[in-house]
């Protein structure tokens, strides 16, 4: 007998990231959170979304969207764009020669994904001005010039000579005598002249803007009703100074193009859209150049959207197991649709746990759901083994990701002290003035940390804003059964009475929070003292 029910491998045998599957698997598994609705327009968009919310996946779900409906859908992962020299090494070239190179690569994968669609669709292939368009394209993105001195040297050569000659002879013959002579003269002139160039620099990359925002603009002429949708993932894995000069280049050549759509797929912490640079803005701004961005981190928060969440995981875990399940023949897997959680789950406690411990993040909830089959064997998952992988999966992945920011790690333990033990709670407040903090910021991009709600006002205090953000689930799982374990979301006062509210409470009275108000300058007088 197998160690695991088919059920429970199932589970582990779930692809946990969008690039591992193929492109019809990802159309089938993809669930919907409410972000397609926001994210399939004509308009320029940012995707925001730390990593694990489902960037890429919805990527690729709106270019399958776009194909089917006969649009060109070119999907780019940006990781994949660039050298190391260029890209880790800032001393390799001056930054502008940094982002050439960066630029070409992307072009010429642009180019490239062209091709791919011509060889795919008959119509294209047929079409020459389309092809010649592609063309013009690829001639305005390989032009290269010679930086550096030019040397020329002009030679001049001239040769002239003569020769005269005069000759006699005489001879006897029946005739009689004869006579004869001759006179020669030879005259030659010649000159020659030589012209040498020497070109003495570096061989540099020649990136015109204006023909390639031409080149694009008649490509997308040629494709009369059709539109050019560009997918550009992992925006946050190009280093950060060349961010701007990147999307300073989407601003002048592609986002005028009217049939072109752009969209970005980003992490919020780590992105750089705009840069000052010799006292002038290059980049993108986002709601001009750009519309209004989205942010998957405020799709699937459980607190006060439980049965959205619930609602969504479940159908990921179905249409997951089920793509499983075709190769599984015997499994039962693919028969299965809203009675995941009774098939996988020993009751929807279990499963509603499962939920709340991914904080939103499908990613987190597939690892998770995994660690929880493995140790279920042939048994189904319960509430302690959840409980037990979260905190597996906190300790071993996300802690891991933290090792090298020391203050993150150690802001991470203050708050835990402060909120988890010395307040007996799982949530606090975070005003808007501290929301940019670097290093709190790490927390949130590593997951640790998690924003529940945005945009609390307090009457008593006009013009301050507040986030309400938790701790991750793994992070206080351990003092649930010890004299720590959290009371409740939020700690309150309300008169001289103290007690607990949920995460959803409106914040009327400031007076009736103060004590939720993480206040980071705590901990930054605190290691000054230990740094001292």
């Amino acid at each position: 007998m197998s160690a695991l029910s088919s059920l429970n491998r199932a589970f582990n045998q779930i692809p946990k990231r969008a690039e591992k599957q193929e492109g019809p698997q990802l159309h089938e598994t993809f669930v919907d959170s409410g972000v397609v609705d926001v994210i399939n327009t004509v308009d320029h968009q940012v995707i925001y979304g730390r990593r694990g919310t489902g960037k890429t996946h919805a990527l690729s779900y709106l270019g399958s969207e776009a194909s089917e409906s006969g649009d060109l859908a070119l999907y780019i992962d940006l990781r994949t764009i660039g050298s190391a020299s260029g890209l880790l090494d800032p001393q390799s070239a001056p930054i502008t020669e940094r982002a050439a190179r960066l630029l070409v690569d992307l072009l010429g994968q642009l180019h490239d994904s062209l091709l791919i669609s011509v060889l795919e669709d008959g119509s294209l292939i047929d079409d020459s001005n389309f092809v010649d368009k592609a063309d013009q394209l690829l001639n305005a993105i390989t032009s290269v010039r010679v930086l550096g001195e030019v040397e020329r040297t002009d030679e001049a050569e001239s040769k002239a000579g003569s020769k005269d000659g005069v000759s006699a002879e005489a001879s006897l013959a029946q005739g009689g005598p004869r006579l004869s002579g001759r006179l020669s003269s030879e005259s030659s002139a010649e000159d020659r002249g030589l012209q040498r160039e020497t070109r003495k620099g570096t061989e540099q990359i020649s990136l015109n803007f204006s023909d390639v925002a031409r080149a694009l603009r008649d490509l997308g002429n040629a494709l009369t009703s059709r539109r050019v949708w560009l997918l550009l993932d992992e925006w946050s894995s190009v280093p950060r100074d060349l961010q701007p000069y990147l999307a300073h280049f989407l601003t002048r050549c592609i986002l005028p193009v009217q049939k072109f759509t752009v969209k970005i797929a980003a992490i919020e912490q780590q992105s750089n859209f705009r840069a000052q640079v010799d006292g002038s803005t290059i980049g993108i701004e986002l709601g001009a150049d750009m519309g209004a961005h989205v942010n998957l981190d405020d799709f699937l928060v459980y607190e006060g959207n439980e049965e959205r969440a619930r609602s969504f995981f479940q159908g990921l875990f179905a249409k997951h197991l089920q793509s499983v399940g075709a190769a599984m023949p015997n499994s039962g897997l693919s028969r299965l649709s809203g009675n995941v959680v009774s098939a996988g789950f020993t009751d929807k406690r279990a499963f509603d746990e499962l939920v709340r411990a991914s904080e939103g993040v499908p990613r987190d909830a597939l690892y998770i759901a995994a660690k929880a089959a493995m140790k279920a064997g042939q048994e189904k998952i319960s509430v302690p083994l959840v409980r037990d992988a979260a905190r597996s999966w906190y300790h071993g992945d996300k802690m891991n990701g933290l090792a090298s920011l020391v203050q993150a790690r150690r802001l991470l333990e203050w708050i835990i002290s402060e909120v988890i033990r010395g307040k007996r709670a799982r949530a606090f407040l975070v005003n808007s003035a501290d929301a940019r903090d670097d290093v709190l910021l790490a927390l949130f991009d590593a997951r640790v940390l998690h924003i529940l709600r945005r945009g609390y006002s307090a009457q008593d205090q006009p013009g301050e804003r507040f986030d309400i953000w938790g701790i991750d689930y793994g992070a206080y799982v351990d003092l649930i059964q010890t004299q720590s374990a959290p009371l409740g979301a939020l700690p309150v006062n309300a008169g001289e009475a103290e007690g607990y509210v949920d995460v959803d409470v409106p914040m009327q009275d400031h007076r009736a929070i103060r004590r939720a108000v993480l206040d980071l300058r705590q901990f930054y007088a605190t290691e000054g003292q230990s740094t001292s």
